[in-house]
């Protein structure tokens, strides 16, 4: 779809308003930096001003989502720490909005989400309803753009005997899905040349307390996104705001010796080459 953004910034200026901004420069660094500021209510209806503001705290750039979708087992290495068989369609399961948390947010966790891990994530963000996509179009008119999200998971209510092999439910608590710090459009600078068939060839890496956890390139993807449209629009419309976490490489908590959960306090940072990186710390309550 035609963008009139590089790289969209949903955020508070210095006297507090909230405003969406072009940051053509990247989304790296932006508190202190000068937006070129978007007038409108939703990020794929907004119009170029003149005017400009200083970025003085980031939101989620999105306000809300209709619905979050997640892949399950879509980075081949993934599949192989896993020890699964390679699925012959993309695993889904879905988030409900209030799962959604902005890039820098604490992140809430009920006591009785035991084993707490983190799922770096490339996230697609759709621009333009989509029912019953074909193979062999092009994906990208339905792709507002991308941004980098954490696929926040209960291991705990992961498990079979407690969630009937429904993954959804071990990852749909409140803000379990912090996602930003922007939104880059596929006709961005920064990712324009380094897309293949609508998935970025991007260097992944997420960290807990500093310490490298996963890296990865996006071309390890197993399903991309014409697969995901396809697969997900048949016979039902994909609305314009919904997101889509296109799986997690391996290096997740979950298949480490031992297994190394996230702890109260702990910080993970998950980085994508060209989007930006999101930072949440894990607060369980009591």
């Amino acid at each position: 779809m035609a963008s009139t953004f590089s790289c969209l910034v949903r955020f508070k200026d210095s006297n507090g308003k909230v405003q969406y901004g072009d940051v053509p420069s990247g989304p790296d660094d932006l508190v202190g930096k000068t937006a070129n500021v978007l007038s409108g209510e939703e990020p794929w209806d907004l119009k170029a001003t003149k005017e400009t503001a200083q970025i003085a705290e980031v939101l989620s750039p999105l306000k809300s989502t209709p619905l979050v979708y997640g892949v399950g087992l879509n980075y081949k290495k993934h599949i192989e720490e896993a020890s699964f068989p390679t699925p012959e369609f993309p695993v889904i399961f879905t988030k409900p909005g209030d799962s959604l948390a902005g890039p820098y947010e604490d992140i809430p966790v009920d006591p009785r989400c035991e084993q707490l891990d983190y799922e770096g994530e490339l996230l697609i963000v759709i621009g333009k309803d989509v029912l019953n996509f074909r193979k062999g179009e092009d994906p990208l008119p339905y792709v507002l753009g991308y941004s980098v999200s954490n696929d926040v998971s209960s291991r705990f209510w992961q498990t079979p005997q407690r969630c009937g092999n429904q993954h959804g439910m071990a990852k749909s608590f409140d803000k379990f899905a912090p996602i930003g710090p922007a939104i880059v459009s596929p006709q961005s600078p920064l990712v324009k040349d380094k897309i293949q068939d609508g998935a970025p060839n991007l260097l992944l890496q997420t960290f807990v307390n500093g310490e490298l956890r996963q890296e990865t390139n996006t071309d390890d993807l197993l399903f991309r996104t014409s697969d995901l449209l396809e697969y997900l629009s048949m016979g039902r419309t994909v609305r314009k705001g919904t997101i889509i976490m296109t799986g997690t490489p391996s290096g997740v908590a979950a298949f480490m010796k031992p297994p190394a959960w996230l702890k109260n306090g702990d910080v993970v940072e998950i980085k994508i080459e060209a989007l930006g990186s999101i930072k949440n710390k894990m607060v369980i309550g009591s």
